[in-house]
């Protein structure tokens, strides 16, 4: 197990971290690697374990590493007018074209 108790993490918590660890098993990051970058993403999102007793815990969690992704996406699009956006999707679109030719 990861260095540290981790006797007031809730079991939900313990659920997400093992999950966690499980995925980046997956991608070739080793066990303990994978364990204690885990336990650092639970860390983050929730702020240590939930369980009473200690200073600070058991208090609710907005989950803001979790959630920014949403949040903050669309926002480089919005300020643009219809015809930047336009103008930028043809031009992506002729970069793709040219990389699949050069590809073939």
């Amino acid at each position: 197990m990861s260095q540290g108790d981790k006797s007031k993490y809730t079991d939900k918590q313990k659920r997400k971290a093992e999950h966690i660890a499980d995925s980046y098993e997956a991608r070739g990051v080793p066990e303990q690697e994978a364990e204690a970058r885990a336990w650092a993403t639970v860390n983050k999102d929730d702020g240590g374990g939930k369980k009473p007793g200690g200073s600070g815990r058991g208090k609710s969690t907005g989950h803001p590493a979790a959630h920014k992704g949403g949040a903050t996406g669309g926002k480089a699009s919005a300020g643009r007018t219809a015809a930047e956006r336009s103008a930028s999707a043809k031009k992506a679109a002729a970069t793709r074209k040219a990389n699949a030719a050069a590809r073939a």
